[in-house]
This record gives structure tokens, sequence and C-alpha cells, in this order.
């Protein structure tokens, strides 16, 4: 029975290892509470979420205007073709 005893208690980790001997106590509050809280993680995926939004639009806006580009690369060069057929 000793023997047990001995044996099992040699596999536990010393509680004064296992925690800080001192630490100080805020009542209801916990390291990193701020970062966990319902509210600042909606928060958070809200701003995400807007400067996700943000950064596509400006990613549409900037493929809109190379399309425009293209198209009036495109005009130039049927009429530059239509001015050689001419000739």
């Amino acid at each position: 029975m000793l023997a047990r005893t001995v044996i099992a208690a040699s596999h536990r980790v010393p509680t004064a290892v296992a925690t800080p001997m001192f630490t100080r106590g805020y009542p209801g509050r916990t390291e990193g509470s701020t970062a966990a809280s319902k509210e600042f993680g909606k928060k958070e995926k809200a701003i995400e979420d807007q400067y996700a939004k943000q950064h596509e639009a400006e990613q549409i806006k900037k493929i809109q205007k190379e399309i425009a580009e293209k198209q009036a690369e495109l005009e130039q060069l049927k009429k530059a073709k239509e001015e050689v057929e001419k000739n």
C-alpha cells in the first residue's frame, strides 16, 4: 500500500511549480479577458469584414479601369485596321 502511494505521488506535479506562488487577483477578470470577450470578437470581425469589402471594392475599380483601357485600345486598333484596309 505504501509503495502505491509513493509511486502515485512521484507522478504528480508539485502545485508550487504548476502555478505561480504570488498572483494578483482581480475579481471577474482574467488575463486576456478583453480579447476573449464576445463583444471584442464581434467588433474585430466587423472591422475585418469592412476591410475585406473595401479591399475588394478597390480591386473591382482597378479591374474596371483596366477593362476600360483595354476597350479603348481595342477601338484604336479597330480604327487603325479599317484605315489600313481602306488604303
